[in-house]
């Protein structure tokens, strides 16, 4: 009995060995020039496929269990209106979303079956159910260029940059009294509502490229003309105005272990690394001209598109040494993914 017990346990660690080790990870590289979706292996970056999205795509973020990544098909001057999905399992392209009436989806978001997505041509961010294959909810906001999308992890607030507008939109779930009516009486019956709001802080013209950080609650954004701003998500303010100096500031993100913004301009080809807790200036390189940030935690790695370039940087995060460049086509969006055979 004994020796058939350590033999099932054995078949059992056997088991799952063998289906872990049948899980599969990537990096996805989104090639404007090639209108691809670029699988590269995930430690040795080396190139395994690619497969055929929509023209000139830019955004791509994962379903959590692995099996789909959603890209975004802008077509900025053609008022597009796609976003493609991608099965990762058969790496084939699976199904097109028309978004319309909502144009020019950009930045996106996947959390619990919803893909949220900036629509800039519409001033929006909406909610698309992805199973049931239709829009559910719109958020207006008023603004100019809608781009890219923060979702935090309780849902309860989401942020956008509004590129041309210059300001940043949080909106937060809240919970409002009874709506009075003109004739100063509640109505029998009137309760507690529950309602997002909008929040404008004014960044300044060309705000795009931003990251947050929960813990600190705090946003920060990169602007062109050399300026990083600072935003406390809980006054709704500006609480730091960092001039760098380096125009042509495109994207930045906040390291994983949260202690230090990694910021790239795609006219100088500068990547700038600053202090997040005191705002000082740490060192810069010149790596090419950043257009992208991808922080790869597994690995501590940040991957960073120079777009005009046509080559992925891979930098090492403890050393901030280059570890490689990838060549592809005008590359743009970068994450990574694990799938579950």
């Amino acid at each position: 009995m004994i020796m058939k017990a350590i033999s099932s346990l054995l078949c059992g660690v056997l088991l799952v060995g063998s289906s872990y080790a049948g899980n599969k990870e990537y990096i996805l590289v989104l090639s404007k020039t090639e209108g691809k979706m670029v699988v590269l292996d995930y430690n040795a970056l080396d190139s395994i496929t690619a497969v055929s999205v929509g023209p000139d795509p830019h955004e791509v973020v994962t379903s959590a269990d692995g099996s789909r990544a959603f890209i975004s098909v802008p077509q900025m001057n053609a008022a597009g209106h796609e976003i493609d999905i991608v099965d990762l399992k058969t790496l084939k392209l699976l199904h097109k979303v028309d978004t319309r009436p909502f144009y020019i989806p950009h930045g996106l978001v996947y959390r619990n079956g919803i893909l949220w997505f900036t629509a800039q041509g519409s001033k929006a961010v909406v909610q698309y159910d992805v199973q049931a294959d239709r829009m559910i909810n719109v958020f207006g906001t008023g603004q100019d260029f809608t781009h890219l999308l923060y979702l935090s992890t309780d849902e309860k607030q989401f942020y956008t940059t509004n590129v041309e507008s210059g300001t940043v939109s949080i909106f937060d779930w809240q919970t409002l009294p009874p709506y009075m009516p003109p004739t100063g009486k509640l109505p029998a019956g009137a309760t507690e509502r529950q309602e997002w709001r909008q929040t404008l802080v004014p960044t300044g013209l060309g705000s795009e490229g931003f990251d947050v950080l929960e813990s600190a609650q705090e946003l920060w954004t990169a602007r062109p003309d050399g300026h990083v701003i600072v935003v406390d998500l809980l006054q709704k303010k500006i609480k730091k105005d960092i001039n760098t100096g380096v125009e042509g500031l495109h994207r930045l993100r906040i390291t994983p272990d949260g202690k230090t913004v990694c910021i790239v301009s795609v006219k100088t080809g500068d990547l700038l690394y600053y202090d997040r807790a005191t705002g000082k200036f740490l060192e810069s390189r010149n790596i090419g001209q950043g257009a992208g940030i991808y922080m790869d935690k597994g690995r501590n790695r940040m991957f960073i598109s120079c777009t005009p370039n046509n080559y992925v940087v891979v930098i090492d995060l403890n050393t901030r040494k280059e570890i490689t460049r990838i060549p592809i086509g005008k590359p743009d969006g970068i994450t990574s993914v694990q799938v579950v055979e």
